[in-house]
């Protein structure tokens, strides 16, 4: 059950969301794309291609809110399949381990899934990693309804064909969907 005191929306329609954004993203070393990565994310939200999704703890001041996770919501995905069906995509999804396991994860798929429902999407896609590190998403995806796509695992949104090698590494992925 999530805790009222946390807020999810789009990252921009509230006051000080890009720094409690920052910060968050800087605190917590969420840079394994490099930091040019999210200053594209803020560019192709700009252009309408995706959601930056914030999940945030109010505070006793208004300024001092805290950023406790994101995901992007992905309206233009590169994996074929989910672009072909014209399914958006979650993507990145961090909460930040101090506030693990109290439905924010939960909540911010809740949100972009209700974002795509109000955009008549009928689908949602999203992608997890296969290595151990990645279990606990792993169950909340399928405790939430998400099945895998059938298409097997892909490699930086690429299907893997059979004898391929890749790394087991964040980019080598179980594609999933669900019927929203």
């Amino acid at each position: 059950m999530q805790d009222s005191s946390y807020n999810i929306d789009i990252l921009g329609r509230h006051k000080n969301h890009k720094q409690i954004f920052s910060r968050m993203l800087e605190e917590h070393k969420f840079f394994q794309n490099g930091e040019m990565y999210f200053e594209r994310c803020f560019e192709r939200q700009a252009l309408g291609e995706l959601e930056i999704i914030l999940a945030w703890k109010d505070a006793v001041c208004a300024d001092d809110k805290q950023a406790v996770g994101y995901a992007l919501l992905n309206w233009q995905p590169k994996y074929t399949y989910f672009k072909v069906c014209n399914i958006p995509e979650i993507q990145d999804m961090n909460v930040i381990s101090t506030h693990r396991r109290q439905g924010i994860g939960q909540a911010i798929i809740e949100f972009c899934e209700k974002q795509a429902l109000d955009k008549e999407y009928k689908e949602m896609g999203i992608g997890v990693g296969l290595d151990s590190s990645f279990g606990a998403a792993q169950r909340l995806y399928t405790c939430m309804g998400y099945i895998p796509d059938g298409r097997g695992i892909s490699y930086d949104r690429k299907q893997v064909v059979c004898g391929e090698f890749r790394p087991i590494d964040e980019n080598l992925c179980l594609m999933m969907s669900k019927c929203i």
